[in-house]
């Protein structure tokens, strides 16, 4: 493994800029320089998201700036000390001590144990400290391969303390007679901390929990949620514990172990910076009976703190939580079903199950193998497609309420079915069922019924008031309201006004790629799929427009940056457009996600004008798919494919002009003033 840090990457009382932009995109060029990054530009613009959602200043006059980025080779540390400090947004004033922590997108998992073992010893007063005393950079350098146990140097016991490493060993408290106590004994509380890289701040607040947990004399374990892997708290230490601390900025992953438990819930950062109030606040909330408690709280808070989502963020997360868990129902039964109309033609929807039940291998049916095995795969097919609403429903409700959600989620979802409601009403019966479950969660019960909340009583009274309300009063309406818009596209399906549907769905599935918009054309088409035939060809003509349109974004950036303009895209995007090549053509739109994140007032009208051209030759030449997902790759189930190729060559080549031609005639600065609503002088 290469060394982490060298000389060469060491700025000792340096001006690096008046602000912290400016200091990170020094260390970047730095990084590049010394060959171990391929583009200064990607690596600021990765390290500075990752600023934007969060602040990387911390007490002490540190700033730990990172990111996993593409254009990283070797994992890296760039160090800069800096005269005077910038502001990194620390409470206790400006850094003069800057890491900028550079991993590769795909770093291994030895490579962010030493990056995080760097995160650990800018906890010690004595490492800090070092480092502001050194006279040269290779005195920086072996202060830091020291703590992070790199080449020779032997590991100073400070950089890693015993007391959180490794990740959920029981830490030793001092249990003192004056600490936190409950029943005469000292409190238990148990954490787990995670940050969005899961490489410095999840073990440094890690840490600093462990820490405070000690001078406390409180019984503190900690489950560090990284990216190089974790170790889970035993079953034993989460049932001993008397609350439970979640320090993260994403998912906790498997957070279904801490049901019940009185529950405390921040950023990351806060863990690190004011350890000591999380922990009397969770001490607090261990004494309090009407204290939120895991598994009575919206998923959605779990992973972010209440006060940096709104109530449309939240619902946008939770409805695309629904939509990602349905997806693989969609694709795996559309394929199935796309085969039986292969195997069995178009009239194995008639007799598909009589042929199953009257026939076998050994006794097939008049119409041979061809007929049976496609009458077994679209059988299948159909019924994978029957859980589609219910899936999206219940997942809906799993990420507001978590696992007591799902069952009452699934319930509303097959209500909605039965209502014919489509999928509108599954999300709408999702949403029912996942707040009335995080509401009931929510209720002061005996410490005796808890067990039985999670299990029997929520999914229980959940599904009563949810499913009784989509019958009762909202299954109807929203049936009509789905009954309209059928026959409104039905009656479009005869005229020219299909074309006109055709761009429109174009338009939302190139606008953001994967997104809440996108994953709403997505699933409007792929839950009429199941309704199509011969005799009714409108949700086939839809599923086409869809997947067609979709294909254009990542096959446009593929032609432009690897073939056509390849001098007008940094190094990391000619790669990626390498790779999107294979993601466009199996219909996966996400492969166009790196070009418009850096460029988005350029590539994403690019992909929109693409998409609309697509979207509307695809419903011009009557292109129908019987598969909701696999792009080129299910040639088969696609008619007429020379349609669909034609459709999808001439978006991807509009898309492809459109992005070269604006990256050309309009300068990247008056797209910044636009973004920043400047305006741009004429």
């Amino acid at each position: 493994m290469a060394d982490t840090i060298t000389p060469g990457l060491v700025s000792l009382d340096a001006v690096l800029g008046d602000d912290k932009s400016a200091v990170i995109r020094a260390l970047a060029e730095r990084v590049v320089a010394q060959g171990r990054a391929t583009d200064a530009e990607a690596l600021y613009a990765d390290a500075w998201a990752r600023e934007q959602k969060d602040e990387t200043g911390l007490p002490g006059g540190i700033a730990i700036p990172h990111a996993k980025s593409a254009a990283v080779t070797t994992p890296s540390l760039a160090f800069a000390r800096l005269t005077p400090g910038v502001d990194f947004g620390a409470p206790d004033g400006a850094a003069d001590l800057v890491f900028l922590i550079a991993a590769p997108a795909d770093a291994a998992e030895a490579h962010l144990a030493v990056l995080s073992k760097l995160a650990r010893s800018l906890m010690q007063e004595d490492f800090t400290a070092g480092l502001r005393a050194a006279s040269s950079a290779d005195d920086v350098v072996t202060i830091v391969r020291t703590a992070i146990g790199e080449g020779d140097a032997a590991p100073q016991p400070a950089a890693a303390p015993a007391a959180s490493a490794p990740a959920g060993a029981p830490a030793p408290a001092a249990h003192a007679v004056d600490g936190p106590s409950i029943d005469g004994r000292p409190a238990r509380i148990v954490a787990v901390t995670a940050c969005a890289t899961g490489i410095a701040h999840t073990f440094m607040a890690a840490d600093a929990l462990t820490a405070a947990g000690k001078k406390a004399g409180i019984d503190m374990i900690v489950e560090p949620q990284g990216s190089s892997g974790y170790q889970a708290l035993p079953r034993e230490v989460i049932d001993g514990a008397d609350a439970v601390i979640f320090a993260t900025d994403v998912d906790v992953r498997e957070p279904q172990r801490f049901a019940g438990k009185p529950v405390v819930r921040s950023g990351v950062k806060r863990g690190i910076e004011q350890p000591a109030q999380l922990i009397a606040e969770a001490v607090a909330a261990a004494k309090d009976p009407s204290a939120t408690r895991v598994g009575g709280e919206a998923a959605a808070a779990a992973s972010t703190p209440a006060e940096k989502l709104s109530w449309g963020a939240r619902i946008q997360r939770i409805l695309l939580t629904g939509v990602s868990y349905m997806i693989p129902f969609v694709a795996g039964g559309g394929l199935l079903i796309a085969l039986g109309f292969l195997l069995g033609g178009y009239d194995v929807t008639a007799d598909a199950k009589d042929v199953i039940l009257q026939n076998s291998l050994w006794d097939l049916p008049a119409g041979g193998l061809g007929q049976y095995l496609g009458s077994v795969a679209f059988m299948i097919g159909a019924t994978s497609m029957g859980f589609l609403v219910p899936a999206l429903a219940g997942y809906i409700a799993f990420a507001i309420a978590d696992r007591p959600g799902i069952a009452p989620g699934f319930v509303a979802g097959a209500v909605a079915v039965l209502m014919n409601a489509g999928f509108i009403g599954g999300m709408v019966g999702g949403l029912l069922a996942g707040f009335v479950a995080w509401w009931i969660g929510t209720w002061s019960v005996p410490r005796w019924l808890r067990g039985l909340m999670p299990v029997a009583i929520i999914p229980l009274l959940a599904s009563i008031v949810a499913s009784g309300l989509m019958v009762l009063f909202l299954g109807r309406p929203i049936a009509a309201l789905m009954e309209g818009l059928n026959a409104w596209l039905t009656d479009l399906a005869g005229t020219s006004g299909i074309v006109v549907v055709g761009i429109i769905l174009g338009l939302m599935m190139c606008f953001d790629l994967g997104g809440p918009v996108n994953k709403v054309a997505y699933a409007f088409a792929t839950a009429g799929l199941a309704a199509g035939s011969p005799e009714n060809p409108t949700p086939y003509l839809i599923m086409a427009a869809v997947m067609c349109s979709g294909m254009v974004p990542p096959l446009a950036m593929a032609l432009a940056s690897t073939v056509l303009a390849r001098p007008l895209f940094p190094p990391v995007e000619r790669e990626n457009g390498k790779a999107a090549w294979l993601l466009g053509a199996a219909f996966i739109s996400e492969g166009a996600i790196p070009f418009a994140a850096a460029d988005p007032l350029r590539v994403i009208p690019a992909s929109m004008l693409g998409g609309a051209v697509t979207g509307a030759l695809s419903m011009a030449f009557g292109v129908q798919s019987l598969a909701p997902h696999g792009g080129i790759f299910v040639f088969f189930a696609i008619n007429p494919i020379w349609g669909f190729v034609i459709a999808l060559a001439a978006g991807t080549v509009v898309s492809a002009f459109a992005v070269i031609g604006l990256k050309r005639f309009v300068a990247r600065k008056e797209l910044e003033q636009a973004e920043s609503g400047v305006p741009v002088a004429a």
